[in-house]
């Protein structure tokens, strides 16, 4: 493979994208698992909100598998391996209210948020471009997307 980065840097940005796209994951995982369960007054916008906020991660774990491929290394695929990788904690298995969950959700995209600023500069400093592109994207919405979680919140 002759695509600019040599494979330090190819399977060090690999790995670091392993973890984005486990935490991507999870958190489109928790954010259905939340769309199906939440209950009350808002039920109607906080359902239809995080139908949205979920169909985004699943394309964007989809951009991230890929962009892993094109730098010639294997994606994680396996719930056990996303477990390991991800920074973002599974959801509980008896959701808590609404408030609750919107709470937790803001927070889980603020950790992704961190995690990518990190990345970006590293995949930047090894002349990775595409990469720095992909996940300065990707941090943009999960800073819009934390920002308008807690706008509506209880």
């Amino acid at each position: 493979m002759s695509i600019g980065l040599d494979d330090n840097a190819r399977a060090g940005i690999a790995q670091g994208l392993a973890a984005v796209l486990a935490g991507t994951y999870t958190l489109a995982l928790k954010t259905q698992n939340y769309h199906w369960n939440v209950t009350g007054p808002r039920f109607n916008s906080l359902h239809a909100l995080f139908e949205t906020q979920y169909t985004d991660l699943q394309a964007a774990s989809d951009d991230l598998a890929e962009r892993i491929r094109a730098l010639g290394v294997f994606a994680p695929g396996s719930l056990a391996r996303f477990a390991e990788l991800s920074p973002i904690e599974d959801a509980p298995d008896a959701p808590r209210g609404a408030d609750a969950m919107v709470t937790d959700l803001a927070a889980d995209h603020d950790t992704m948020a961190r995690s990518l600023r990190a990345l970006i500069v590293e995949a930047a400093d090894v002349g990775d471009e595409a990469t720095a592109d992909l996940l300065t994207g990707r941090l943009a919405t999960h800073e819009k997307t934390a920002w308008m979680l807690r706008s509506s919140a209880g």
